[in-house]
């Protein structure tokens, strides 16, 4: 079968790597760009206006005017062509354009015929995303209009930067916390021991037997030398030291889990496969690093269903072990040959149409070997032709 070439932009991973470095979820700033949404649709003259981030597989809503809507496969958006385009991407009349003609958004409810997409750029020129405005009528803005799109788009660019900056501010403002309540109660035992240990010592007065002095010195000696260990950890001069701000990161697999269900429900929902979540109980509130999980995980959960029939099942577990994150992710999917698994860990894959003709852009697996490469991680992959695929990633905590 001919696999239709795809809108692919020439800086495709870096491209992704810039989106991935803001570390956004998708879900949790929804309404603060809501005022530039409606802002741009005024401007335009139009009844939509959306605020696209457009990773390997999908593009994801981050705020909306006119059109309730999170998410869509990327290969059906035509934002995917805004993100090719150096300035702006205009169609005048969706449904006289072979590209979008047989579209949801063109065919069905809400009957898109106008679209315009200003690219979200960041600093080294990458195009992580679109500002778009939609209508049901046929249009053509002015030249001042697409100017004053362009303002608002970087805008939210800096909006999206901004979130950044504060989210690690917050992070660090709860590790320095969190870092005073370590301190406090790691030295409060040492302490106790050294005070306890002298108390008997000083109770028993001249009853002390010489051997049993000695051992409660050591103990002593002990206790100190905790003390010692404990401050080079703290000012990260031991040789053992993780006195770090991940520890005290408020992230766990509970809130990945409960994250990762709504970000992909609505893709496994849309193909009828069954896409199920399991976390370890006894580990799942335990504490880890949130960095790339979202990107790592969602690219190959959006790979799984990309390649599983309908009626079939994606399965994802989550386990934390000696501060080792597992991540399982298995499907009941089309499978895939040795040399399929060599190309992949080797970053060579290439795109192959997905069970419903789905048609991918060739970087989402190499991206994600990429980020588990860069978090000094591995990744292994089992598989057979026709027999499914079960991707596993570790990765230090």
């Amino acid at each position: 079968m001919t696999i239709t070439k795809r809108p692919v932009p020439l800086n495709e991973m870096e491209r992704l790597l810039s989106l991935s470095g803001l570390d956004f979820d998708f879900t949790a700033h929804k309404n603060s760009f809501n005022d530039l949404a409606e802002l741009a649709a005024k401007i335009a003259g139009t009844n939509i206006s959306l605020v696209n981030l457009i990773d390997s597989y999908t593009q994801w809503t981050i705020s909306n005017h006119g059109l309730d809507i999170e998410q869509m496969l990327r290969e059906d958006s035509a934002c995917q062509y805004t993100i090719m385009d150096a300035d702006y991407f205009e169609v005048e009349d969706l449904s006289n354009d072979d590209r979008f003609k047989d579209k949801f958004y063109v065919t069905g409810d809400p009957s898109v015929r106008y679209y315009l997409g200003v690219p979200l750029i960041v600093d080294n020129g990458l195009h992580i995303g679109a500002l778009c405005v939609l209508d049901q009528k046929n249009k053509a803005l002015t030249a001042d209009q697409v100017a004053l799109l362009k303002i608002i788009a970087k805008e939210i660019v800096n909006k999206l930067r901004s979130f950044k900056a504060m989210e690690s501010l917050s992070i660090r403002i709860q590790e320095s916390e969190r870092a005073k309540k370590k301190v406090a109660h790691d030295i409060r035992g040492p302490l106790a021991g050294i005070i306890g240990l002298s108390q008997i010592i000083e109770g028993q007065g001249l009853d002390n037997e010489m051997e049993e002095v000695l051992e409660l010195v050591s103990l002593i000696q002990q206790s100190g030398n905790s003390l010692i260990d404990l401050t080079a950890e703290i000012l990260g001069t031991g040789s053992g030291s993780n006195f770090n701000g991940d520890q005290f990161n408020a992230f766990n697999l509970s809130v990945l889990r409960d994250k990762l269900e709504k970000l992909y429900g609505a893709q496994s929902r849309q193909k009828n496969i069954t896409l199920l979540i399991k976390t370890s109980l006894e580990t799942e509130m335990e504490p880890i690093s949130s960095n790339k999980l979202l990107q790592i995980i969602g690219n190959l959960i959006s790979n799984a269903l990309k390649f599983t029939p309908a009626n079939g099942l994606v399965s994802v577990d989550l386990s934390l072990s000696n501060r080792i994150l597992q991540i399982v992710v298995a499907d009941s999917g089309k499978g895939l040959s040795d040399t399929d698994i060599s190309d992949i860990l080797n970053g060579n894959s290439l795109t192959t149409l997905g069970t419903e003709g789905e048609q991918g852009f060739g970087f989402g697996l190499a991206f994600v070997k990429l980020l588990v490469d860069q978090a000094s991680g591995e990744m292994n992959i089992k598989s057979q032709v026709g027999g499914g695929a079960c991707f596993t990633v570790t990765l230090p905590q």
